[in-house]
């Protein structure tokens, strides 16, 4: 892959990433989290090697570094969220049992 390629794969992770986000699309952003090292290693070594500027790579890891953040701040909430219904789900459940317990056993 050449350096204007490997810059272009960055790009082409963040914009990914965007939309994995915006669309709340867990299954892709796993899959995306998955691809930024494998990513960002050639861009690395072209850096390390001097073919590549470093301000550009800086920018794209930035970029690429806040929406990696967002994406786990988004995924913790939604975690959270998903734990709070389980929490309530769980709750009714045993309020509806203890209903259900106190109504059979009343004296006839």
């Amino acid at each position: 892959m050449s350096v204007p390629e490997q810059l272009e794969a960055v790009d082409t992770l963040v914009e990914h990433l965007k939309t994995a986000l915006a669309e709340k699309n867990w299954e892709e952003l796993s899959r995306l989290n998955e691809l930024v090292k494998p990513t960002i290693e050639p861009v690395m070594a072209a850096l390390e090697a001097g073919e590549l500027s470093p301000e550009p790579v800086r920018q794209r890891l930035a970029t690429l570094q806040t929406y990696c953040d967002r994406a786990n701040i988004s995924a913790n909430e939604a975690k959270a969220e998903a734990q709070k219904a389980l929490k309530e789900i769980n709750q009714n459940r045993s309020a509806a049992k203890a209903y259900q317990n106190v109504s059979s056993n009343r004296p006839k």
